[in-house]
């Protein structure tokens, strides 16, 4: 009667996936196109890296002729097609549409009061890596009970600092999460690295007076193969996962983030 390790479902219990499914965020921003091909690039490093990845893409609209998330939620988990399973043996990038599915997502999270993920693993199960793809107002409600680490990339344009702050503050306010912000660079010459550091630290120095609380840059030469596989890593380092055990959290202290103005001390 002291035995352990067998019971009467043990035999069921065997087949049912263990593992957990990471979970990467990447915030879009108003240029959707800003930092996509290193996004794809990225993604393609971690397939390589023997990661089954799937990538929800909450900037693209799910349609009849373009069907997606959406799609998957009005089926049951368990139902014939309603599961991608590619698996391991997936041997492309898998990008789904679901900009109305991870809106559908964190609404049925908040009517039942459970983690907004945990809802999208029967249907993932079988990859390795989950990409969330989606702008910062999207990924904020669906992060709120994981330990993920969003990564927001920073265009170079002249709003590139201010719609980088935007999405800080969103994220910090929906999950008390920090952020990693990734500045890119398409030429690698040592004046676009001094000015693509320089709004990094902008940013910095904003979210420290008003975010109260440090962000993590990096620089990413996008024709660098070197800085897209380092990139892969921290993301991975960054990642949480979701599992059939996962606990709530306690909601974010918000108390701090009151009154936050979007101001910035222009960089020379």
């Amino acid at each position: 009667m002291l035995d352990v390790g067998f019971h009467q479902g043990a035999g069921l219990h065997s087949f049912t996936p263990q593992s957990e499914l990471r979970v990467i965020a990447v915030a879009a921003q108003g240029n959707a196109a800003t930092g996509l091909e290193a996004l794809w690039q990225v993604c393609a490093i971690l397939q390589r890296l023997g990661y089954p990845v799937v990538v929800l893409d909450g900037t693209a609209q799910e349609a009849d002729a373009s069907p997606g998330l959406q799609h998957l939620l009005q089926q049951a988990p368990w139902s014939e097609g309603a599961s991608l399973n590619m698996g391991a043996m997936a041997s492309s990038l898998a990008v789904i549409p679901a900009a109305k599915g991870l809106l559908l997502t964190a609404r049925r999270a908040r009517s039942h009061e459970a983690p907004p993920l945990q809802s999208l693993l029967p249907y993932f199960r079988t990859y390795g890596l989950m990409v969330l793809h989606a702008p910062a107002s999207t990924l904020g409600p669906l992060l709120t009970h994981t330990a993920t680490i969003p990564l927001v990339v920073m265009g170079q344009d002249a709003s590139g600092v201010l719609n980088s702050y935007k999405s800080l503050k969103q994220i910090a306010l929906d999950t008390g999460l920090p952020c990693m912000v990734a500045g890119l660079l398409h030429g690698d010459t040592a004046a676009e690295r001094r000015k693509v550091r320089g709004a990094l630290q902008t940013l910095q120095e904003c979210a420290q007076q008003h975010l109260c609380g440090p962000v993590r840059t990096t620089t990413i030469a996008t024709q660098n193969p070197q800085d897209l596989q380092r990139l892969a890593l921290q993301l991975l380092e960054n990642a949480g996962t979701i599992s059939e055990t996962l606990l709530p959290a306690l909601p974010p202290d918000h108390s701090h983030l009151t009154g936050m103005p979007a101001h910035f001390v222009r960089s020379h």
